[in-house]
C-alpha cells in the first residue's frame, strides 16, 4: 500500500529512511508550536488557542502535501508572515479577527491562482540560473538562522548589524559541540546523521541542565477562543487592500522560492520545471485558508524540509510523518518544548540544539552555486543578487523579487532581450510596482 501511495521504490528510498526524514524535518520545524502563539498572542490572541491551531494548520498542510504532492515538504505558519500580522494589529489598529480574514481572503486568492495555474507557470518560468541562486540563497539563510539560533553571531548594538556572539556562554558551547559532532557523523557518511546529532544535543542539554525534563503527556488547550473568529465586514475599508496584496505577496513567493530550493537539493526538478507542482502548491495554499479559519496567520512551506531531505526523505510519506507528529505534539507538547522551545540566555533565546541542523544543511545546500554560469555576467549578477538579498533581508521574497527585477533588465540593457521570457518581463515590473506602491 504505501509502496503504491508513495512510490518509495522509484524514488530509491524506503520506510525507515522516510520516518528518520519526516522525523528530522519536524524537530527542526517544532520551534513555531510555541514561536507563533507567542507572536500573535501579542494581538490579544489566546496563547494556547493559537497554539492548537498551529499545531493542526500545519498538520493539514503537510499531510496534504505528502498525500497530494508526494513531496517531503513540510509546512505551518511562517515566520515574517506572522510578525506582519503582529505589525498590521499594532500599528494600523486592526482586530486580529479582522486581520484572520485579510489572510483567509489572501489564501482563497492564492488557491484561485493555483487552479489557474499561474503559479506553476511561475515556477517553470524562473530562469536556471535564478533557479540555482534561490536554492543557494535559501541555503545562506538557514545556516544564518542556526548561526544566530547558536549564539555563535548575534546582533550587535553598537551599529554593526551583525557581530560574533559571546563564545563563552555555555549554550554556544553546546551548539558548537553539537556541531562537530553532526558534521564528523555526515563526514563518515552515517545514516540519519543529522537527527542523531539533535538526539545527542539534547541529551547534553539536559545533561548540563540547560533543559529541564518538564513531563511527557499533556492536554491541548481549547481552539474555540479562534476557531472561525475572522471578521470579513473588516475589509470593507480601503486601507486593508495592500494588506491583503502584501499577504498575498509573501505567501506566493516564500512558497515558490522555498519549492524551488528544496527540490532543486532533492534533484525533483526535471528539465528546470517541477512535477506535480499545481498539487504541492495547492497543498500550501488550502493551509492558509484552513490555518485562518482555525486562527493563525499564513502556512506555508518551510526550509527547514531541506533537513529531512538530507536524512534521505525523497516521498511524501515523509510529510505524512511529520504531519502526524505535529497533531501528536499536543499530546506531548512538553517534550518537544525541551527540544526546540530554545535555552534561554539574557534577554533573549537561543536554539542551540536544532541550530547544528541548520548550520549543516545550509552547508550543503550551497552546493549549487556550482551550477551558475559566473562568466556570463547577465546570468551570475541577478543570481548573486537573490543569494544575498534572501538572508541579508531575512526574506525569501525580497530576494527572489532583486533577481526577478535585475535580470530582465540586464537582459535589455544589453541587447539580449530574448533570453528573458515574458513572464520574466511581467514579474520584473510585478515586483518593481509591489516596492512603489506598497
Amino acid at each position: 500500500m504505501l509502496e503504491r501511495l508513495f512510490h518509495l521504490e522509484e524514488q530509491g528510498t524506503n520506510v525507515r529512511t522516510e520516518i528518520l526524514g519526516g522525523v528530522t524535518t519536524f524537530m527542526t520545524m517544532a520551534y513555531i508550536v510555541f514561536v507563533n502563539p507567542t507572536v500573535l498572542s501579542g494581538t490579544g490572541m489566546d496563547f494556547g488557542a493559537v497554539m492548537t491551531a498551529t499545531c493542526l494548520a500545519a498538520a493539514v498542510a503537510t499531510l496534504a502535501m505528502g498525500l497530494l504532492a508526494n513531496y517531503p515538504i513540510g509546512l505551518a505558519p511562517g515566520m515574517g508572515e506572522n510578525f506582519f500580522f503582529l505589525t498590521v494589529c499594532l500599528t494600523m489598529g486592526v482586530s486580529w479577527q479582522v486581520a484572520l480574514a485579510a489572510v483567509f481572503v489572501s489564501g482563497a486568492v492564492f488557491v484561485l491562482l493555483t487552479f489557474l495555474r499561474i503559479r506553476e507557470m511561475i515556477i517553470d518560468g524562473v530562469p536556471a540560473a535564478l533557479k540555482h541562486a534561490i536554492a543557494v540563497g535559501i541555503g545562506l539563510f538557514i545556516a544564518f538562522i542556526g548561526l544566530t539560533g547558536a549564539g555563535i553571531t548575534e546582533k550587535s548594538d553598537t551599529g554593526i548589524a551583525m557581530r560574533l556572539g559571546d563564545l563563552s556562554r555555555t549554550p554556544v558551547i553546546l551548539a558548537c559541540v553539537g556541531l562537530l559532532f553532526t558534521v564528523t557523523l555526515m563526514a563518515r557518511r552515517i545514516k540519519g546523521a543529522i537527527l542523531i546529532g539533535i538526539v545527542f544535543t539534547t541529551a547534553l542539554a539536559w545533561i548540563f541542565g540547560l533543559v529541564e525534563w518538564q513531563g511527557l503527556v499533556s492536554t491541548p488547550p481549547s481552539m474555540a477562543p479562534t476557531l472561525f473568529k475572522l471578521d470579513l465586514r473588516g475589509l470593507f475599508d480601503a486601507a486593508m487592500i495592500p494588506v491583503i496584496v502584501i499577504f498575498l505577496f509573501m505567501a506566493v513567493f516564500d512558497a515558490i522560492g522555498t519549492l524551488i530550493g528544496v527540490s532543486e537539493r532533492a534533484g525533483f526538478l526535471k528539465d528546470g520545471k517541477l512535477p506535480r507542482a499545481t498539487r504541492a502548491l495547492l497543498a500550501d495554499s488550502s493551509g492558509t485558508v484552513v490555518g485562518s479559519l482555525f486562527g493563525t496567520s499564513t502556512v506555508t512551506a518551510y526550509i527547514e524540509s531541506a533537513t529531512g531531505v538530507e536524512a534521505g526523505a525523497r516521498t511524501g510519506l515523509a510529510s505524512v510523518v511529520t504531519g502526524a507528529l505535529f497533531v501528536l505534539v499536543l499530546f506531548f507538547s512538553p517534550i518537544v518544548k525541551m527540544v526546540g522551545g530554545g535555552v534561554a540566555v539574557g534577554g533573549g533565546v537561543l536554539q542551540p540544539i536544532t541550530a547544528p541542523a541548520l548550520i549543516v544543511v545550509g552547508c550543503l545546500m550551497v552546493g549549487s552555486i556550482r551550477h551558475i554560469d559566473w562568466s556570463d555576467f547577465t546570468e551570475a549578477f541577478p543570481a548573486f543578487l537573490v543569494m544575498i538579498g534572501i538572508p541579508f533581508n531575512w526574506s525569501i521574497a525580497d530576494g527572489i523579487a532583486f533577481g526577478f527585477i535585475s535580470y530582465p533588465a540586464l537582459k535589455l540593457l544589453t541587447g539580449r532581450w530574448r533570453e528573458a521570457t515574458a513572464l520574466v518581463y511581467i514579474l520584473g515590473l510585478l515586483f518593481i510596482a509591489r516596492y512603489v506602491f506598497l
